[in-house]
């Protein structure tokens, strides 16, 4: 929703303002020029990147579009998540937990928790440590570096989707310039034409200009930065998770240990202590 209202803001006042002292927005319809720039930023990005990264930015456009959206009521569920399977723990013995973790996606009780059922890779991510821990692993600091080591690579693998946007948004005022310095070259072919043949070719040529430098900061490096921007919500997400886990580990009640991931959780989107006591009164059971 934020990417396509962003679009629309953009265009409306680039264009907008042009026609607004009297531009003509048919000097700016030079189609060649958008073949030459976004033609030529397509097959660098294919020279770029390897097959399985081209697929993955395909992938990060439709999440761009569809969005996450990390409220304080996705994180209250998580909460109230994390505090019903560690008192499911706590009540019934971790191998409790063992039917759940071993099929996530067929277990009724995730399926109660709508947002975190949807949220694939930190289902897998939380399923894996509890299956760790059903398996007799009781060590925290061991399970702890492990998380890390996870979370960094989700991170890094993630955040390799942004790059290769931004890079592309880095090169296209370059490839504005190519465009505009071969519609230069077109122009002096015509130098014997009267001045406003030339006037117009002039214009078309620097449309290029225009085109690579716009479509660089006013759509694909935002896209790259509202790309790395999301996976590093997912990225605290699961750290929130990381830090309850542990928190549950080291022997604390199940209300201590959501207290602790709720403190990882970013104030804008931070239940308050009451407002998780509140939901928690009526977690539902398994």
């Amino acid at each position: 929703m934020f990417f396509i209202v962003g679009s629309i803001v953009v265009v409306a006042c680039v264009l907008g303002g042009y026609v607004a002292m009297g531009g003509k927005l048919a000097v700016l319809n030079q189609p060649f020029e958008v073949v030459i720039i976004c033609g030529a930023a397509l097959g660098a990005f294919i020279i770029a990147n390897p097959k399985d990264l081209i697929i993955k930015v395909l992938g990060g456009f439709k999440d761009l579009l569809k969005g996450r959206n990390y409220t304080k009521a996705v994180y209250l569920e998580l909460l109230v998540m994390l505090f019903a399977t560690f008192k499911m723990a706590r009540a019934k013995g971790v191998l409790a937990l063992e039917a759940h973790v071993e099929n996530p996606h067929d277990s009724e009780f995730f399926k109660k928790f709508p947002s975190f059922y949807g949220n694939h890779h930190a289902v897998v991510f939380f399923c894996d440590y509890l299956r760790l821990i059903t398996m007799g692993t009781n060590s925290p600091h061991q399970l702890e570096d492990l998380m890390d080591q996870e979370i960094e690579t989700h991170h890094e693998e993630s955040h390799q989707i942004s790059g290769a946007v931004t890079t592309v948004a880095d090169g296209m005022p370059a490839l504005g310039i190519v465009a505009a310095v071969l519609g230069v070259i077109k122009t002096m072919g015509a130098i014997s034409e009267p001045p406003e043949v030339l006037g117009k070719l002039i214009g078309g040529a620097l449309v290029g200009t225009f085109l690579g430098v716009w479509i660089s900061y006013g759509f694909i490096g935002p896209m790259g930065q509202s790309l790395a921007a999301l996976y590093d919500h997912d990225t605290r997400y699961m750290r929130t998770i990381k830090v309850g886990l542990l928190a549950f580990m080291h022997g604390h009640a199940p209300q201590i240990a959501i207290e602790f991931a709720r403190k990882n959780i970013f104030h804008d989107m931070r239940p308050d202590f009451y407002e998780v006591e509140e939901a928690i009164a009526n977690a539902p059971a398994e």
